[in-house]
């Protein structure tokens, strides 16, 4: 290689430029990495000093110790610098020029140095070696700068480095750079201070605050700290150098560790003493709210909104419920004071995770069996903080719900299992009430097992000589709630059990993802589930329950809901299901859930001619009937209470007052009288609408039942008059039976004329005159068909083969309304 001559030389500017930026580049590179070998020692130990300083440790050492560890440091700064310092040496230029050479492929830059030294003068190697310099010349294209090579790991077999910077890590995450400056402090000369003893400490607000831990000795004089924060000290030296004063915790006896309840003054005194005065952080207590009314679920569970906030997080919440005996009225088994009880707490359930600050939610409990359900009661509700302050009780009044039955003789069992655990003391009046409501079981009851478990219960109200004890109360009462569920219910919970089995394997077919084909089929299932359940509530609440029964609160009033408005929304969740927009169509399925529950069936327009003055009139005669009736069993239940021994001196044998009684005898045959006039008046009132009712006399038609229903109006008159409650209401019970008897012929009667006026005119065509299933109708203009009836296994499937298609055009939106009214009628009666 030529010394005089470089490898820039015979290259063009840029190329020569770029080749110098690197071999520039690369010795600064070298320089750097010299330096890291020969000073990583001492910078190192500088790391580690750092680390321990911020950490606070020449706070913890004696001051000897500090200096004879301050000397170490020195000696072994300066060994290390002047290791370092012979160590290092500046790289040269063949140096820089073979470390970016050995990067290239062929080592351009020594082939451009070298000088031609065998051949030269001939041509031909001449010629060979130019065009061995261009090749080499091209490869210098790809030239780069050559990072330094800093490889510690081998001269450092202890990893002492990453000690230091381990400590130094430390230091900046749990110490602080402001004790560096102690340093200062410690070499300044303060005499008091170099000399003094030692002591550290921490305040650790609550955790409920999400406040970090701090450092007594960083804090101003004057901080404040949540109540409740705990404040460690610790003392080093002599004992009694240094003493502890404080008025924030509220103690007589001074202790290192103690927490923080009011405000007042943290004192250490002695040669390195401070005094700190301390303020508690404002904290207030909870707020709790009663959002709305308390309101009722269909199922009887109780339902209450609240509103809670603190400004740290709310721990606890308890609504309580005690009954309000004041708003009571006290007549029938009420007149009694009642048992004392416990009051109803119920926890309410706050999120596990998350601010805590504002909640607001709903608190669900099903208190349908308590022995306050029904009844007046007080709400109140309270919650806690963290710091145990309690907030100011939210108060409400309200009546504890209870689930609704509509069932009259269900109801009353209900109302006497109530009087019986408002003082079991009613136990005997409890067993009169039951043997009059039950006196026709026949009639009353569909399953004589309801009845046999029923008199039952009355024999053991009747057969106690002393007092009922607690369990036997107990029993007697759940008895009788299930068999007011067993009244209440029938079949209707057998088609609310099918109902909810078809909404929960739809929704999983939806969450499963289910073909077209698989949700065609759940929903058809859901669609009969939903006709049984609506059939089954219709029948059971009869055609008075829309103006006997009030709703709830929480429920809308008048709300009411159509097959047709069903039947859209089913139509509805099934094409977001096609479509693929579950989340859509399950928001779709808890409506519809929700509609079920609390839902009131309407008849159609045209259904059953409600809009006829003979159905409205039937109707109203109904209603005024069921009324009359809830009036009359309303006196039985006086009567039973006044026959029944009452307190005080009637027990122990005294007679009543004369003119008491006579009183009291007048006051009964007025209303005994008011009551048969009513009677008679809803007698007459039917009388006069007998002649807007079409239909003759025979025993099965209208006529018939409304003639029925007069002469059981009759009786019941005749009853009232002679003081016979009892026989009263037997009477009224088939009076009522027969008006609804009367008001299903008249709609059959008045939907098969819609019908006919609404058919297919008469072209002469052999289906004229047939019903929309092909049927030809009977001769002499006779209900029915002449058609001869299938026999035989045949029967079953050709029944069942009607119904499919009965179903199938129901669900056809393109047919009349009429057309589809007439069809769920006759799937209504099969």
């Amino acid at each position: 290689m030529d010394p005089e001559h470089g490898p820039t030389d015979s290259l063009d500017r840029p190329l020569a430029r770029r080749v110098k930026v690197a071999l520039l580049l690369t010795g600064a590179g070298l320089i750097l990495e010299r330096v890291a070998l020969a000073f990583w020692p001492l910078i190192s130990l500088f790391l580690f000093a750092a680390g321990l300083l911020m950490l606070g440790v020449q706070d913890a050492l004696p001051i000897w110790g500090f200096r004879t560890g301050l000397a170490l440091f020195g000696i072994a700064a300066l060994l290390s610098l002047v290791l370092g310092l012979r160590a290092i040496y500046l790289p040269r230029k063949a140096e820089v020029m073979t470390r970016v050479d050995a990067h290239l492929p062929g080592r351009p830059l020594q082939a451009l140095s070298d000088t031609v030294l065998v051949g030269a003068g001939d041509a031909a190697s001449e010629t060979l070696w130019e065009r061995h310099r261009q090749r080499m010349t091209a490869r210098l294209a790809s030239v780069r700068p050559v990072a330094p090579n800093i490889r510690l790991a081998p001269r450092d077999p202890l990893a002492l480095r990453l000690v230091a910077l381990t400590t130094l890590g430390m230091g900046l995450l749990f110490g602080s750079v402001e004790r560096v400056g102690s340093l200062t402090s410690l070499q300044g000369g303060g005499g008091e201070i170099a000399t003094g003893p030692i002591w550290e400490g921490w305040v650790r607000p609550p955790a409920y605050s999400g406040k970090p831990t701090l450092y007594l000795g960083d804090l101003d004089p004057h901080f404040d700290v949540p109540k409740g924060a705990d404040v460690t000290l610790r003392f080093y030296g002599d004992d009694g150098v240094l003493t502890l004063r404080e008025t924030v915790s509220g103690d007589m006896d001074t202790r290192p560790d103690f927490r923080i309840r009011q405000s007042g003054e943290i004192e250490i005194d002695g040669p390195t003493g401070r005094l700190w005065e301390v303020a508690l952080q404002p904290d207030a207590p909870p707020v709790a709210e009663l959002v709305g009314p308390m309101t009722r679920a269909p199922s009887g569970e109780a339902r209450q909104d609240f509103r809670l906030s603190d400004d740290f997080g709310v721990s606890r919440a308890i609504l309580t419920i005690s009954r309000d005996v004041e708003a009571v009225e006290r007549r029938y088994g009420y007149v009694l004071p009642p048992e004392p009880r416990e009051d109803i707490s119920v926890p309410v359930m706050l999120p596990q995770t998350g601010d805590r600050r504002e909640i607001e939610g709903r608190i669900a409990e099903n208190l349908a069996q308590h022995p306050f359900a029904g009844l007046p009661v007080r709400l109140s509700l309270s919650a806690w903080d963290e710091a145990g302050q309690e907030s100011s009780e939210a108060l409400g009044e309200s009546i504890l719900p209870t689930r609704r039955f509509f069932d009259p003789l269900a109801a009353a069992l209900v109302d006497q299992r109530r009087e019986l655990l408002w003082n079991r003391e009613n136990a005997p009046r409890t067993a009169q009430v039951l043997r009059a409501i039950s006196v026709n079981p026949s009639e009353m009851f569909d399953e004589m097992t309801s009845y046999v478990r029923l008199r039952e219960v009355i024999g053991q109200l009747e057969g106690r000589d002393g007092r009922l004890t607690d369990e036997q109360v107990d029993t007697i009462a759940a008895t009788l709630w299930d068999i007011a569920l067993e009244l209440e219910d029938g079949e209707l919970k057998e088609a609310l059990a099918r109902l909810h089995r078809a909404q929960e394997r739809l929704s999983q077919a939806m969450r499963d993802g289910a073909t077209p084909e698989e949700i065609e089929n759940l929903m058809q299932e859901l669609r009969e589930a939903t006709r049984d359940y609506m059939q089954q509530l219709a029948e059971q609440q009869g055609p008075d329950a829309d103006d006997t029964d009030t709703p709830d609160q929480g429920q809308d009033q008048g709300q009411e809901i159509t097959q047709d408005q069903l039947q859209q929304l089913m139509d509805r969740i099934q094409e977001l299901m096609e479509q693929g927009r579950m989340a859509e169509a399950q928001q779709l399925m808890d409506m519809l859930a929700e509609m079920l529950e609390n839902m009131r069936v309407t008849q159609g327009e045209g259904q059953g001619g409600q809009g006829s003055e003979g159905m409205q009139g039937l109707q109203d005669t109904l209603r005024d009937q069921q009324q009359l009736n809830d009036d009359t069993f309303s006196d039985l239940q006086e009567q039973f209470g006044q026959n029944a021994p009452s307190q005080g001196g009637d027990q122990q044998g005294d007679e009543p007052d004369g003119d008491v009684q006579g009183g009291a005898e007048a006051s009964e045959e007025g209303a005994e009288q008011s009551l048969s006039e009513r009677q008679r008046a809803l007698r007459e009132a039917l009388r006069e609408q007998r002649r807007n009712v079409p239909g003759g006399g025979g025993e099965d038609s209208v006529g018939g039942a409304l003639d029925r229903a007069d002469r059981a109006m009759e009786e019941a008159e005749r009853a009232l008059r002679e003081g016979d409650l009892s026989g009263a209401l037997d009477g009224q019970a088939e009076a009522m039976e027969a008006l609804r008897d009367g008001m299903r012929q008249l709609g059959e009667q008045q939907a098969q004329s819609q019908q006919d006026q609404d058919g297919q005119p008469n072209d002469g065509s052999e289906a004229q005159g047939r019903d929309p299933l092909g049927r030809t109708p009977g001769g002499m203009g006779r209900l029915g068909t002449d058609d001869e009836f299938y026999e035989g296994e045949d029967v079953y499937r050709r029944a069942e083969e009607l119904l499919d298609e009965i179903r199938r055009r129901t669900e056809d939106r393109e047919r009349t309304a009429e057309e589809r009214d007439y069809l769920n009628r006759l799937l209504d009666q099969f």
